[in-house]
């Protein structure tokens, strides 16, 4: 009974150990592959770190910058006070973004930062709809400094393509979105990241 007792466990432990090889065996030959996570926007790589300026709030002139303090991600759109229609979308799809992370929504702000020094009415006013986001001015020396931080392969900030760019909590500049893309995708990217990053 023991001599049996003693194959029995030999015979299982055998298993045990033969059990991956076979299991990968029969999914590699069945042509099955694990799904690849790619990011929704362009990954900047490597990620930069954000030579932040002191810019001002568009609502009460006190100090601002793009990266946050305490820290929090960061989604970053340059845009005109005119605000057009790719404007709009822009703070639509941040603010919808945000929305959609539930519980995890206050570890993200929306920034606008103005490439004028306007204050239109009609700004102000698209803004009441967007509450949360956080609108800076400055000078045109000092916005152009740190549009010079968002450079990427598809041009510059400064250059009309209303992408969104997002900051980590640590002011490091590592994607941006175009300005169509699908609100979905960014949210997907950003629940990903906020479920792994222990910081912001």
């Amino acid at each position: 009974m023991s001599v049996w007792h003693g194959r029995l466990g030999l015979l299982l432990l055998a298993a045990m150990f033969a059990a991956p090889m076979v299991a990968a065996y029969v999914l590699y030959y069945s042509g099955w592959r694990p799904e690849e996570v790619r990011p929704h926007g362009d990954l900047v790589t490597p990620a930069r770190r954000v030579a932040d300026v002191e810019l001002k709030s568009l609502v009460d002139g006190s100090p601002g910058r793009v990266t946050a303090s305490p820290p929090r991600w960061s989604l970053v759109y340059f845009g005109s006070s005119d605000c057009t229609a790719a404007c709009e979308r822009a703070l639509y799809v941040m603010r919808q973004v945000i929305a959609g992370q539930g519980r995890e929504a206050h570890r993200l702000r929306p920034v606008m930062v103005l490439t004028d020094k306007r204050a239109s009415g009609k700004l102000r006013n698209q803004l009441k709809d967007y509450p949360t986001v956080v609108p800076l001015i400055g000078s045109d020396a000092e916005i152009a400094r740190l549009a010079r931080e968002f450079d990427t392969p598809a041009g510059g900030a400064l250059a009309g393509l209303h992408r969104i760019y997002l900051i980590d909590p640590l002011g490091n500049f590592f994607m941006s979105y175009p300005a169509d893309v699908d609100p979905g995708g960014i949210s997907k990217d950003l629940k990903r990241l906020l479920r792994y990053s222990q910081v912001g």
